[in-house]
């Protein structure tokens, strides 16, 4: 299993940052290749979230489902299609991290653990002559720079107004 850790600082109590991240919905507002959500349950564990992404020709759905809430701190999610991963949202209290003009500061981390070979090439009905490698290849730095411009623009929406946002990629801890 693969995994990747980030995070950032956003400038609102845990509560809040935890509370905007349940809207999972309303996701679909800050990307361009996020084309919609849709969701069946109340937000809670059980409750899927269907992604419709599009890209260049192609266009597929992740189907989510929350597996675990422990608020105001982490919410845990798996993927229930098409490829084995998992992962989770969690909130920490980050005071020190606050400037002097703001009351309050979160970190938010998002971590995700998948099995990169679970993926299925028939899962995407992928035009003649180009291979899942060479879409994984062209999608690859797409996904980090939408994922920074996302992240900018949730921070602005969280925190009233625009600024650079540092994402913080963690390293995965060595194991014995």
């Amino acid at each position: 299993m693969d995994s990747v850790e980030l995070s950032t600082v956003v400038y609102v109590p845990p509560e809040e940052a935890y509370e905007f991240l349940l809207d999972f919905p309303g996701y679909a507002d800050y990307s361009k290749h996020l084309a919609q959500v849709t969701h069946r349950g109340d937000g809670g564990p059980g409750t899927e979230y269907d992604i419709h992404l599009q890209w260049w020709k192609l266009t597929y759905t992740v189907r989510s489902e929350v597996t675990e809430l422990d608020p105001p701190n982490r919410i845990d999610w798996k993927i229930v299609k098409d490829l084995h991963a998992h992962g989770h949202w969690r909130v920490e209290p980050a005071p020190a991290e606050a400037p002097e003009d703001c009351e309050a500061a979160s970190r938010v981390y998002l971590y995700i653990e998948f099995d990169a070979d679970s993926a299925d090439a028939g899962m995407l009905d992928l035009p003649m002559f180009v291979s899942l490698g060479w879409v994984v290849d062209k999608v690859r730095p797409l996904v980090q720079k939408e994922a920074e411009k996302v992240v900018e623009r949730i921070v602005a929406d969280l925190e009233g107004e625009p600024r650079d946002v540092d994402l913080e990629f963690h390293e995965k801890p060595d194991t014995v």
